[in-house]
């Protein structure tokens, strides 16, 4: 014998079967055995986990964990930054003694940087001075140096770039 299916027009419609499932959660969630407690107890729980699945609001402040990273590349010259702490031991100490006001092993320290090759910022002539980075195993001055501007009329050093190749390319020493 053949199973026979419901004839359409003796099916509920849909609107009542939600109707009742509706009603009897609602009647479980508010039975009168415990005073109504069970639908705050539902709700609070979906609201938890609602909080928990979200995804973090753009207008949350950051967390003491969250740092902003600093720029990696100069503003004024679009040059890559480099920390003085990474540079060569030689470089740091070259830096040192530009901060002091030396005295530089080389003759040439402190001379005149022209910046012919247009790589740095534009500045009038004589703006910017070059120190040799000590290079270890080269015979002469090598390749490494570091070129510093001086702030006008102070004299104090505004800005410092490091290269290691013969002023091919520099990186912004990070103030």
């Amino acid at each position: 014998m053949r199973a026979r299916l419901p004839d359409v027009n003796t099916r509920p419609p849909i609107s009542a079967l939600w109707g009742a499932l509706l009603l009897s959660a609602g009647l479980m969630a508010c039975s009168p055995q415990d005073g109504g407690t069970q639908a705050q107890t539902n709700q609070a729980q979906a609201n938890q986990t609602q909080t928990s699945q979200a995804p973090p609001s753009r207008t949350q402040t950051p967390t003491n964990s969250t740092r902003v990273a600093p720029p990696r590349t100069d503003p004024d010259s679009g040059l890559l930054y480099i920390a003085a702490a990474a540079l060569p031991r030689e470089g740091q100490q070259t830096l040192r003694l530009i901060n002091v006001g030396g005295p530089f092993p080389y003759s040439k320290d402190g001379a005149s940087f022209g910046n012919r090759e247009g790589i740095l910022p534009n500045q009038p002539r004589n703006y910017y001075r070059e120190y040799t980075v000590k290079t270890p195993g080269e015979g002469d001055r090598g390749a490494r140096r570091i070129v510093c501007g001086t702030a006008r009329n102070t004299q104090k050093t505004a800005e410092c770039y490091y290269t290691a190749d013969h002023y091919a390319t520099f990186q912004r020493i990070r103030p």
